[in-house]
């Protein structure tokens, strides 16, 4: 599969091979088939689509009896071209503890790293310890469940396209949606891993919160118990933005959402029946056969980009090139890849749309949902104002869709009535665009700093996080913070060189990026102001870095050598890209050109003067023994 970049390519959630798993004990209403289910490689048994039939006749029943039901609203963070995928806080546990997991549609076991893990790697959180949780029970062997060497536990185990891998063991604990949801905390069946491989080693999220179909789903579980409706929605930020929002149950639909059939019996994926595609209101070439091989046309979150078959794109990338040829083509940021690139359009996403064609997805009934360039084009990492096509060609029929496609667009799984909708939306700013009820009012606008010499601070979300970071009124200039350091031995100075080369390290920047600008001591406790300024090649700072910046501090995720002592964020603040004049911002050239003018026009003076004076002396010059021509005398008058 082409990407821009390795780190970028995120197949992970395509299973190829996994054994079913279970669950046990006190969750009576749990059953589980032992025959292996093989994704994609061939569709569901005859078997499971009976057990499929009779759950979606139990779920209407059960929704049909409950009329409203709460629904648990979280935030999603990270970014789908930066970071590779989404994520949301999930807690597991009495006490709590927090884990930032992958919200992944192809994947139906929520897991995260054990505290007993002999091999996992190193992520945002840390592990899971079971022995912390009040709550916490581990399923133990059972007929319905595939069991350790031991035969105590039940465990799992995941394998997935790029080979990676996670397993473990299953246990049940109660299950938290954070301070902005209307769901109460919940038991539920969740993987403690104890070995990680590839991908999902090195990954920075803790762990994958399964949305997929299937009895150990998130969402199947919460439905099973009737506390949610069967449906759950995502919305992912835009270009250069990030965040967005997630909400599991139902909601209900804005009057012009669009809607495309979802066939459960079709395949395990959440598929809809794309008939054509558009481009520039100019249906492809193709059957609209071709988009309902394989697997059909499946939504998965857990993807980054979109795959066609092969002569779906060969026609999509032919239309799309004819409509901008206007544009130079350029190289991909990797060489490793042949990306389609075009350079020339500008660095404002706003205005892609009068450079790159208007593309539509025509579902079987008719309806139509329009993709602005954001859905189909990722930042050329390299060039300024260049851009890739995030659409590439699938190496089976199946037709892929990945985050890239539903980006600023909220899409409603409602599993319940076999649909899924689409609403192009602002998703940075779901919760005031979409009426649900209980919505918390947007905050104040409120500094988290009380010395901020900022004129328009970042807006803060209820658990005092930056609601993605903010306001896009502004370009972010510098993102200054203050540290509070206690040595243990009081004789030691830190070293701000090495602790800011720590710094950079743990907020993902380069090291040029952080400045220390100034320092104040008490005895062993040192109070240090750092500021982060932009890449030398950028005169700003994304909100997506700044997001991810500001996270880190604020969820005191850096970690620094035990020299270093104990650390603490006093405060933090964001300042806007100073906004210079024309005279300003050409001080320099105005200066030098000047001089230069200066400078050309003495030496133009001296040259004359030179040549002047050279003129003046052959005249007056007469050489010794010339003839000197004869006056005549005028005759004297009387």
């Amino acid at each position: 599969m082409a990407s821009s970049s390795p780190s970028l390519f995120v197949g992970f959630f395509i299973i190829i091979g996994i054994n079913l798993i279970v669950t046990a004990g006190s969750l009576k209403n749990f059953k589980f088939d032992q025959q292996p289910l093989i994704i994609p490689l061939h569709l569901s048994s005859p078997n499971s689509t009976v057990h499929r039939h009779a759950d979606d006749r139990r779920r209407h029943l059960l929704q049909a009896q409950l009329s409203r039901k709460p629904n648990a609203r979280m935030r999603l963070y990270d970014d789908l071209l930066s970071n590779g995928y989404y994520t949301t806080r999930l807690n597991i546990g009495t006490p709590p503890q927090q884990f930032a997991l992958i919200v992944d549609t192809g994947s139906t076991v929520t897991y995260v790293p054990c505290s007993t893990c002999q091999h996992c790697g190193w992520h945002q959180d840390p592990r899971f310890q079971t022995e912390m949780s009040n709550t916490y029970q581990a399923l133990k062997c059972n007929p319905d469940c595939n069991c350790d060497n031991d035969r105590k536990e039940c465990i799992y185990e995941r394998r997935y396209a790029e080979m990676s891998s996670s397993s473990g063991v299953l246990g049940v604990d109660v299950i938290s949606f954070g301070n902005e949801s209307e769901l109460v905390p919940q038991r539920a069946v969740f993987g403690c891993e104890n070995l990680e491989t590839g991908d999902l080693y090195t990954q920075r999220a803790d762990g994958i919160m399964g949305l997929g179909r299937g009895r150990l789903s998130i969402v199947d579980q919460l439905v099973e118990k009737g506390v949610i409706s069967d449906s759950f929605s995502l919305c992912y930020g835009g270009m250069d933005v990030g965040g967005g929002a997630m909400v599991l149950g139902g909601i209900t639909p804005p009057p012009d959402m669009v809607f495309s059939h979802s066939d459960p019996f079709r395949s395990p994926y959440y598929n809809i029946e794309l008939k054509e595609l558009h481009v520039a209101g100019k249906p492809l070439k193709v059957s609209p056969r071709i988009f309902d091989g394989g697997h059909g046309t499946v939504l998965d979150s857990g993807t980054t980009y979109a795959y066609l078959p092969g002569h779906a794109f060969a026609a999509f990338k032919d239309a799309l090139i004819k409509e901008t040829h206007v544009l130079k083509r350029i190289r991909g940021p990797d060489p490793n890849y042949d990306d389609i690139c075009f350079s020339g359009a500008g660095r404002d996403v706003s205005e892609l749309s009068k450079t790159f064609p208007q593309v539509d997805m025509v579902f079987g009934n008719g309806q139509k949902l329009t993709l602005s360039p954001e859905n189909y084009l990722f930042r050329h990492m390299k060039v300024s104002g260049a851009y890739c096509l995030g659409i590439f060609q699938n190496s089976d029929s199946t037709t892929l869709l990945g985050g890239i496609v539903v980006r600023n667009t909220l899409v409603t799984y409602d599993r319940g009535n076999d649909k899924v909708g689409f609403w192009k939306t602002n998703c940075s700013e779901l919760w005031r665009r979409l009426q649900l009820p209980s919505v918390p009012a947007p905050p104040p606008s409120i500094s988290s700093s009380n010395d901020s010499s900022i004129g328009m601070p970042p807006r803060l979300a209820p658990d005092g996080l930056p609601l993605n970071v903010l306001p896009g009124a502004f370009q972010i200039g510098v993102i200054t913070f203050d540290m509070s350091f206690s040595l243990n031995n009081s004789h030691m100075k830190p070293n701000f060189t090495e602790l800011s080369e720590f710094i950079a390290h743990e907020l993902q920047v380069d090291d040029i990026e952080v400045h220390f600008l100034n320092f104040s001591s008490k005895g062993h406790d040192f109070l240090v102001r750092w500021a982060i300024f932009p890449d030398e090649s950028d005169n700003y700072i994304s909100n997506t870095t700044a997001l991810n910046i500001i996270l880190r501090l604020r969820e005191h995720h850096m970690q620094f050598p035990e020299r270093f002592g104990s650390h603490h964020l006093v405060k933090w603040n964001i300042e806007p890209q100073i906004k210079q004049t024309w005279w300003q911002r050409n001080l320099v050239a105005v200066v030098v050109g000047i001089v230069v003018t200066l400078l050309l026009g003495l030496s133009i003076l001296g040259l004359w003067s030179v040549w002047k004076r050279r003129q003046e002396a052959s005249k007056t010059y007469q050489p010794v023994g010339a003839v000197v021509p004869e006056q005549e005398l005028q005759p004297l008058q009387s």
